[in-house]
């Protein structure tokens, strides 16, 4: 359990997120505007009346991202509502040109209604993170201070853009339920969790560093074995994995601090600073009330029939949990089930680069993990090509990496030899592993003939060392071994090599 040593106890964190992500559709959740929002569209390009609120403009409610939801909803676990409402949340902002944003209210029930995902626990076994509600809502616009030395200006692009919001529960009638965030890096994951789930699904790219998925993060801390819910802090609007761990542990301090010091924690809603890594006031923390919900008069109750949800309950494909668990069957342990679920295209090109032939589960994650990792340009097909032009990477496929890790497997190449044929692959040279080394002669030696007359050399010029291994110094087996491999270029089988020197020796 993660814990925060304080000056006269030790604390425990209670955390709670709030996770919004980008719903992919090509128009926005009310309007037919273009909901392809990239920062580098020019300003204000991709806006309608709607968007803007001009008088008279009346919302339409995109059935596609009612269906986005859903998915979401199922890929969560969760109950999909049959009834849901959308109501006026309002707060008055400029990037925010209606005056209130249309979402579903707190005390109604949403799209999608309680929920889990499963992570790993810090102490390393599965815990279940329970989810609340996903709420379906229309994503405000964005100022931009840094275009003019004494004025502000907003880009209404992103206005109206779906949004579908996660939030955790925290079951706060029943204290000795723990199915809730309790450290950092349960935030992590649990994070990472969602974004997966969101990709897998086709719902969102859930990109941080683009905006399209971002969080609140909701901290109160208790000491040690302590049942109180004590009063919680929100953070709003983290893009950054990193940044979201940092003020965790720092706003948990900051709060531990105050108790310690005989204060009390004030319910505020605070910014993050990122080049001094702390957190700070913004204003006091808003309730329902603050926002005067009320039903949206242009929009009809949402109803969705249980047909609508079986049709999409039957296109879900499987998602990164239960491909984690088949890799684990495999043979795979968690930390390489988890490295290779954290996209799916590196899923899908595990799968083909496996293919039929599961024992060749294990040493594909190996080489995917520890080599093709560290050369994104060279194996994945949306930025590669198979060219050895100078200066355009070589596209390394999940059959030329099969066949590499076929060829180890056949003892046609030694563990340095295929090393080579793959950095020669990355290097931009042509052709498929066996034909690689065909043409620059990195066949293993499994002859026993040529192998054992190479030996019976080796023996003869060191006698010597023979006498000193028969006396005792059996670590001399690896002199033999290396001049057999040195006299031989590396390319003897080192099981052969190894086998027969000790029967000669012996």
């Amino acid at each position: 359990m993660f814990t925060i040593k304080g000056k006269t106890t030790d604390w425990e964190l209670v955390i709670g997120l709030e996770t919004h992500i980008e719903v992919l559709s090509n128009s926005k959740l009310f309007s037919g505007a273009s909901a392809d929002y990239n920062p580098t569209v020019a300003p204000n390009t991709q806006v309608s009346m709607i968007d803007v609120a001009m008088p008279g403009m009346l919302p339409v409610l995109n059935e596609f991202c009612v269906e986005q939801a859903i998915r979401m909803g199922l890929g969560l676990n969760a109950k999909i509502s049959r009834k849901s409402k959308f109501a006026r949340k309002q707060y008055f902002y400029p990037d925010l040109p209606q005056g209130y944003q249309i979402s579903q209210p707190a005390e109604e029930p949403p799209i999608v209604g309680r929920g889990w995902i499963e992570i790993l626990g810090d102490d390393g076994k599965p815990k279940k993170i329970l989810i609340e509600r996903a709420h379906l809502e229309q994503d405000a616009g964005k100022l931009k201070h840094d275009v003019h030395p004494t004025k502000s200006f907003a880009d209404y692009n992103r206005t109206g853009v779906a949004l579908l919001e996660i939030v955790t529960f925290l079951d706060t009638k029943n204290p000795e339920n723990n199915s809730y965030i309790t450290s950092p890096d349960e935030a992590e994951r649990y994070l990472r969790e969602i974004r997966e789930i969101a990709r897998a699904l086709g719902v969102s790219k859930a990109n941080m560093e683009e905006g399209s998925m971002r969080a609140d993060v909701n901290v109160s801390v208790r000491p040690v074995g302590s049942k109180e819910f004590r009063t919680r802090t929100e953070t709003k609007n983290m893009v950054s994995f990193k940044f979201i761990k940092s003020a965790i542990e720092y706003e948990a301090r900051r709060q531990i601090e105050i108790y310690e010091n005989g204060g009390t924690v004030s319910q505020d809603t605070m910014r993050y600073n990122q080049s001094e890594g702390t957190t700070s006031v913004m204003r006091s923390k808003e309730d329902a009330l603050d926002y005067r919900y009320f039903p949206d008069p242009d929009l009809l109750p949402l109803e969705i029939s249980e047909e609508t949800i079986e049709r999409i309950r039957k296109t879900m494909p499987e998602l990164p949990a239960a491909t984690r668990a088949r890799y684990i069957n495999m043979g795979l342990n968690e930390y390489d089930a988890a490295r290779l679920t954290e996209t799916t295209d590196i899923s899908k090109w595990f799968d083909a680069a496996v293919g039929d032939k599961p024992a060749r589960a294990k040493s594909i994650a190996n080489w995917m993990i520890s080599e093709l990792f560290a050369h994104p340009e060279n194996w994945d097909a949306k930025n590669a090509v198979d060219t050895a032009d100078s200066g355009i990477a070589r596209i390394i496929t999940p059959a030329n990496l099969a066949e590499l890790v076929d060829m180890i497997s056949a003892n046609e190449v030694n563990g340095k030899q295929a090393k080579e044929i793959f950095i020669k692959m990355l290097d931009g040279e042509l052709g498929t592993p066996k034909e690689i080394a065909d043409k620059f002669g990195m066949k293993q030696i499994t002859d026993t003939g040529a192998i054992e007359k190479v030996i019976d050399e080796i023996i003869s010029a060191n006698a010597a060392q023979v006498e000193q291994y028969k006396s005792g110094k059996v670590g001399l087996l690896g002199f033999f071994v290396g001049a057999v491999m040195k006299a031989t270029a590396g390319k003897a089988n080192p099981a052969v090599v190894n086998e027969i020197l000790k029967k000669k020796l012996s």
